[in-house]
């Protein structure tokens, strides 16, 4: 579909019409294996195996690429087998890789654990401070992988320097936009290369499934991608695609209600006592709010905060929250909480990417405002 209809035609209809067999205005969830060929090699509409293509993930794919604006898309069964397999097809052992010095935990396990004994090498750098990015490119650097913002301290990068940086160096430029959406930040516009999503976050919006994707424009190595997407067999069912469908029909209306009431929530929490400090890109104290307030379209539903009792108040004040449930993951229609570091982000303990012990998450859903207040005013008190 073309870019010059709106976000929301495009979340609604892109890759998405209606069914040629039976009008359905809904995609069919084409829950096969096979497909029956006409003749050997006769394929009906290039479908063979559903390993390789299947028409449901089809339709996410071309949702995908249409609300990065990019030219190719890929579904994954999880936001780890997107990255997983971008790092394999795009790099070779002894290849070099800037990281965020407060990557998501997930991202830093894969890099440290798994990529490292490949042969892989990486540096964390703090991807907000241009400089020390640029500093830290050597000569076998092939990739800048950012997050922006980074989970769970909510850390900006400037797209646009870094991809500057990573055109100089001969490198690419990958973003996980995860936290902001594609209705909040396009990454390929302002310079990326190619945008990851986990996209049991945001896009399918209500905790139901588990997907990843990548959506970039170059063909060559779009091409390569689809060899190992395939080759690595870590694809979506066809349910799950319909659901992250679903879920990407009412984004725009989702993210502008996460937005108001992370807003709110904040608001709340930079007045509170026993708040320390509240990380949050809309605070025009963040050190990242101008660039943020560049490259976004909003804030984003993601609240982080210490607590001034350190980490004992921090974990009182989890399990205190009745209306935000203690639970890992984000970006779903409900309210969450945890304490990073001893849930999302405990492979990152006694690493230089450890998070602070007194900090709290907050993904900010879309129940009412007042309740959610009334929620935390009751979970942080004495």
């Amino acid at each position: 579909m073309s870019e010059s209809y709106g976000f929301e035609t495009r979340a609604i209809h892109a890759g998405q019409s209606a069914d040629p067999a039976t009008g359905s205005v809904s995609v069919p969830i084409f829950q096969t294996s096979t497909y029956k060929q006409d003749g050997v090699g006769g394929l009906r509409g290039g479908y063979e195996y559903s390993r390789t293509a299947n028409p449901t993930r089809t339709a996410l794919q071309e949702c995908l690429a249409a609300l990065e604006g990019g030219a190719h898309g890929l579904a994954f069964g999880s936001g780890m087998s997107a990255e997983d397999c971008l790092l394999r097809a795009a790099l070779a052992p002894g290849d070099h890789v800037l990281i965020p010095n407060d990557a998501y935990g997930g991202t830093f396990r894969l890099f440290s654990k798994v990529l490292s004994r490949w042969g892989l090498a990486y540096t964390p750098v703090p991807l907000g401070d241009l400089d020390a990015v640029r500093a830290a490119v050597r000569p076998a650097t092939r990739m800048i992988w950012c997050e922006t913002p980074t989970n769970p301290l909510l850390g900006i990068a400037d797209i646009a320097g870094l991809a500057g940086i990573a055109s100089e160096a001969g490198a690419r430029l990958v973003v996980d936009n995860t936290f902001a959406s594609p209705y909040l930040q396009q990454p390929l516009a302002l310079g990326a290369d190619v945008v990851v999503h986990s996209t049991t976050k945001y896009l399918g919006g209500h905790s139901d499934v588990i997907g990843g994707a990548l959506v970039l424009s170059d063909p060559a190595l779009a091409e390569t991608l689809r060899f190992h997407q395939n080759s690595l067999g870590a694809v979506p069912g066809p349910f799950d695609c319909w659901l992250v469908l679903r879920g990407i029909k009412t984004l725009a209306v989702r993210m502008d209600r996460h937005c108001a009431n992370a807003e709110r929530v904040v608001e709340l929490l930079t007045a509170h006592p026993a708040v320390g400090r509240v990380l949050y890109p809309g605070l025009p104290g963040h050190p990242g709010h101008e660039v943020a307030a560049k490259q976004m379209g909003g804030f984003g539903g993601m609240v982080s905060f210490t607590l001034r009792g350190g980490e004992p108040a921090a974990l009182r004040v989890c399990e205190r929250a009745r209306v935000f449930t203690l639970a890992e993951s984000l970006g779903g229609i409900e309210s969450l909480i945890e304490h990073p570091g001893r849930m999302t982000h405990a492979s990152a303990a006694g690493s230089m990417l450890e998070v602070p012990p007194d900090l709290v998450r907050l993904s900010v859903g879309i129940e009412t405002i007042d309740d959610l207040l009334a929620d935390l005013t009751h979970a942080l008190a004495d």
